[in-house]
């Protein structure tokens, strides 16, 4: 029997791969979580209320974390179609804004759904706020 201490050296590249490998295999199991939390959120999204949008934000925010192509991807959909991806950026922050992103993508639903005279959400923030509903300079 020999009470021999095996190489530091030898250990380590042993210990370097698994840790690599075990590294490699969380960050897909994670992928693959964000992935299935992404689709409950596109599914509850077309359910009345506005569950899916923060259900969709968080699978979104766990690939992109985990994800280094999804990140690249992600940040080229963002460069051509800037004004799609900033309300997913803004709830992504770490203090997101969550009721000015709700309220900017009601004004901009309204805009594409309904015609000018029948939009109320700018009505109603011009009665809410009167001061801020003019220029600059109004009164």
């Amino acid at each position: 029997m020999s009470y021999a201490i095996p190489s530091v050296r030898a250990l380590r590249a042993n210990d370097d791969s698994a840790r690599e490998l075990a590294a490699k295999i969380g960050r897909f199991l994670l992928v693959m979580l964000g992935l299935a939390i992404m689709a409950v959120g596109l599914v509850t999204s077309v359910l009345p209320g506005h569950l899916g949008l923060p259900i969709l934000v968080v699978g979104l925010m766990i690939v992109l974390r985990n994800s280094f192509k999804a990140r690249r991807r992600f940040v080229g959909i963002q460069r051509a179609h800037p004004k799609m991806v900033f309300p997913l950026r803004r709830l992504m922050r770490r203090e997101p804004e969550i009721a000015a992103v709700f309220w900017q993508q009601m004004l901009r639903m309204e805009k594409v759904i309904l015609p000018g005279r029948y939009r109320f959400a700018r009505k109603v923030r011009r009665w809410l706020h009167p001061s801020r509903s003019g220029s600059i300079f109004a009164k």
